[in-house]
């Protein structure tokens, strides 16, 4: 399978970090607490990746947008526990100066620390 350019990937990110902002905001208003919103986003975000991931065919809006989608190894759909693991994985590439996410620059299945830690690819779509 062909695998996504991290150009793709990035962009397909910033959309999905957009919509999970805004969701955001609204939780943080509605209940009128930052510390209270930001906890709903994180467990908002992992609902919306573990939904679109292992329910719509490994596609969240921005990767859709972008004709991508997340696969397991051997290129069928991800299961429950990846698409969490990947999730929980988006912070741990991104806590030491965002190394987990340029470890894909050099690696030729253009793996993220959290694709590596999943078992999983981003492809064409």
């Amino acid at each position: 399978m062909p695998k996504a350019s991290l150009t793709s990937r990035l962009i397909a990110l910033i959309i999905d970090s957009i919509i999970l902002a805004i969701i955001g905001a609204v939780v943080g208003a509605v209940v009128g607490s930052n510390i209270l919103g930001v906890g709903t986003g994180f467990i908002v975000g992992i609902l919306y990746n573990w939904y679109f991931w292992t329910r719509n065919n490994g596609q969240t809006p921005g990767k859709s947008l972008m004709g991508i989608r997340v696969v397991n190894t051997s290129g069928g759909g991800v299961n429950d526990v990846q698409a969490i693991i990947r999730y929980i994985g988006y912070y741990i590439s991104t806590l030491v100066l965002l190394l987990g996410w340029l470890w894909a620059i050099p690696d030729p299945e253009n793996q993220t620390l959290h694709d590596k830690l999943a078992g999983t690819y981003v492809v064409k779509a």
